[in-house]
């Protein structure tokens, strides 16, 4: 099993940055590849960022050129996120695909950008 814990979301103004965690537990080895997931309110979940094990990144078109996905080690994935819009608002969920191409999401985490 995998479990993932996400921290760092909250209410920013717009422009401003946040910093999402992402903590992993468990199987950690078995995990190929992890990424971040939103769903706004009314709206279906979608992807964020993906990176894989060896630091290959892929970006939604939404956030290209403001979003930075990254791991430090199997245990932690972060995204930076900034020059932040009010459509950025949404609860962020931490995603990780292991073993034979098993799931695992984390809680989320609520973003609300607002002035």
């Amino acid at each position: 099993q995998v479990q993932l814990v996400e921290s760092g979301g909250g209410l920013v103004q717009p422009g401003g940055s946040l910093r999402l965690s992402c903590a992993a537990s468990g199987n950690i080895f078995s995990i190929y590849v992890m990424g971040w997931y939103r769903q706004a309110p009314g709206k279906q979940r979608e992807l964020v960022a993906t990176i894989n094990r060896v630091g290959t990144t892929a970006y939604a078109d939404s956030g290209k050129g403001r979003f930075t996905i990254s791991r430090d080690n199997a245990k932690k994935m972060y995204l930076q996120m900034n020059s932040l819009k009010p459509e950025d608002t949404a609860v962020y969920y931490c995603h990780a695909r292991w073993g034979s191409g098993l799931d695992a999401w984390g809680q989320g985490t609520q973003v609300t950008v607002s002035s």
